[in-house]
């Protein structure tokens, strides 16, 4: 009668663990790192679990289909074996170690030998020109060979950029075979990365983060941010009476504006700003969702009274939050439980809600958004600002 299954037996290490090992190893962009920083790694000692001395006597016909399995597999490893004396089986020699003694070795184990000579030849290549960037491949390895096909164009806008630092052109200006603004849009996040690295520290405002200041952080001309208004008192008209005074100006002309508008709303529609009736000593802001970076640095607008109208849902809350980061006194309107209720037929689902902590809500805003949070009244709330009826801006702009 064959001795009972061991359970044990399935923790033994195999040949695909072995494999796996290595992969992880990959995974990681340790091996390829090694290659580009010239740390030793190999000869490299692998995990190895096998049977004890009790297993051996008991399930003697599993383990031998397992050092089988482990001698007979085409890895490309090196076995250590040891010697067991049993009293029973008597001497037998079963795997202690496994070893990988040389880097091209890990790489056929798992098919990597041609990925890992095109990396070596992206090292070279930076070496003889960038070497500045080396320690970028050292951290980044497995970024770097989805960049192969682009990787001399990447380091052409390197080298140009490091030979005329802060040049005060768009990008489109830059004047390099298959490079054009286009391309250093797609890779700006991996492009500041680089420049980070090649450009001395005065080149480079570290104020500016993030890919959307990327223009602003190495030195570029941006395109400038825009303002979209509309003047809802024909006493302060900018343009001949008559005209709808729908206009747009750079950030920079409309922070030199010298209006007497006392009161500034903030609406996140495009048809309620172009509906938005006329208010004395007013004008309508249309807005732009998260962000009012185009608002942030007009001092003006401290000392008006500010509305904002968003939705009635989590994110419109959240966006009202980020506004009175940069104006703490601004108002919300028709943002309010009354709206919501009064509006029910319009209610829909809003898709990815919040949860955040809005620390910059007034009592009423806060108790309203955890409700919503809360699905109080049903599941995912929303009342975009579109479905309030107009009576209701008329109403609220008249108390």
């Amino acid at each position: 009668m064959s001795s009972p299954k061991n359970p044990k037996a399935t923790n033994w290490t195999t040949p695909s663990d072995l494999k796996a090992q290595v992969q992880q190893l990959w995974n990681r962009g340790t091996l390829l790192a090694s290659m580009v920083e010239g740390e030793q790694l190999f000869p490299l000692r692998l995990v190895l679990k096998g049977p004890d001395s009790r297993q051996l006597s008991e399930h003697f016909a599993e383990v031998r289909d397992w050092i089988a399995q482990l001698s007979g597999a085409a890895g490309p490893y090196r076995i250590v074996w040891r010697t067991i004396n049993h009293r029973v089986l008597g001497s037998n020699e079963i795997p202690s170690e496994i070893w990988i003694d040389a880097a091209q070795e890990a790489l056929k184990f798992i098919g990597k030998q041609r990925a890992a000579a095109v990396f070596a030849g992206m090292v070279e290549l930076t070496r003889k020109h960038e070497p500045s960037l080396i320690p970028w491949l050292a951290k980044r390895p497995l970024r770097a060979l989805e960049l192969t096909e682009v990787w001399p164009l990447i380091l052409q806008t390197v080298a140009w950029l490091r030979a005329h630092p802060r040049p005060v052109i768009y990008l489109r200006q830059i004047d390099l075979p298959g490079i054009h603004s286009k391309f250093i849009e797609l890779h700006r996040a991996v492009l500041s990365e680089l420049l980070d690295l090649a450009l001395p520290p005065e080149m480079i405002d570290t104020q500016c983060t993030g890919t959307g200041n990327f223009c602003k952080r190495f030195g570029f001309r941006d395109k400038p941010l825009r303002v979209r208004f509309r003047i809802l008192d024909p006493e302060l008209a900018l343009l001949p009476n008559g005209i709808d005074q729908d206009i747009t100006l750079t950030q920079e002309d409309f922070s030199r504006l010298n209006l007497a508008a006392e009161t500034i709303f903030i609406t996140e529609n495009e048809i309620n700003f172009l509906a938005f009736p006329p208010v004395h000593e007013a004008m309508v802001i249309f807005g732009a969702g998260y962000g009012f970076s185009n608002l942030a640095a007009i001092d003006w607008l401290q000392t008006c009274k500010l509305f904002y109208w968003g939705d009635i849902d989590t994110h419109g809350f959240a966006i009202l939050n980020q506004f009175r980061e940069l104006f703490p006194d601004a108002s919300s309107f028709l943002m309010d439980q009354r709206t919501l209720l009064e509006h029910r037929q319009f209610w829909e689902i809003e898709p990815h809600p919040v949860t955040a902590n809005l620390s910059r809500l007034t009592g009423d805003e806060q108790e309203l958004y955890k409700k919503l949070c809360r699905n109080h009244w049903g599941e995912r709330i929303r009342l975009e600002q579109e479905k309030i009826g107009f009576s209701a801006l008329l109403e609220y702009l008249n108390k």
